[in-house]
């Protein structure tokens, strides 16, 4: 528990701190993403385009380099730029799941205003982000990584599956 909790706090550190990207992550982001995907990609807040950095350098630490996991470990959290969270609802969200995660199920229904606003993009922006990845021009495995980003699975049974557990445990590591 307590680890995990260091974990998270780290998180919103570097969340906090990240006010651009620099010029060699731009770079990185450009080799990996079309222009239209790269696009996208910027859209998010430069917190969230710093997590997304880390979390595809994760899975270069760890020899996955297929393209189509790299390019879903850029844009899992694009979604997340339909609605942008400022700080307070990010952790009104975490708290909120861990206190009352059957409410939070009921709060994420609806649209993405007022005080429920956090709980509705926790819920859809996996979605969110594979459609307009797939609108950008993603592939198929991007899109479907994307979209399932936030599915958790008791045992992979194809190779899109695998690729999905390396997302998720690149997501959670970082």
């Amino acid at each position: 528990m307590m680890n995990r909790t260091r974990h998270r706090a780290g998180q919103f550190w570097r969340y906090l701190s990240t006010l651009a990207l620099p010029a060699a992550d731009e770079a990185d982001v450009d080799r990996v993403l079309s222009p239209a995907l790269a696009a996208l990609f910027r859209e998010m807040i430069p917190g969230e385009q710093a997590h997304s950095l880390r979390v595809m350098r994760w899975l270069i630490a760890h020899q996955q380099t297929q393209p189509e996991l790299l390019q879903a470990a850029l844009l899992h959290d694009v979604g997340k730029a339909c609605a942008p969270l400022n700080m307070f609802e990010r952790v009104v969200t975490v708290f909120g799941h861990k206190l009352f995660p059957k409410q939070s199920s009921k709060w994420a229904q609806g649209r993405p205003n007022g005080w429920q606003k956090a709980f509705v993009v926790a819920r859809h922006h996996a979605d969110w982000g594979a459609d307009s990845a797939e609108r950008a021009g993603a592939m198929p495995l991007t899109v479907n990584l994307i979209r399932r980003h936030q599915t958790r699975i008791a045992k992979p049974r194809t190779p899109e599956d695998e690729l999905l557990r390396w997302l998720q445990r690149a997501d959670d590591e970082t």
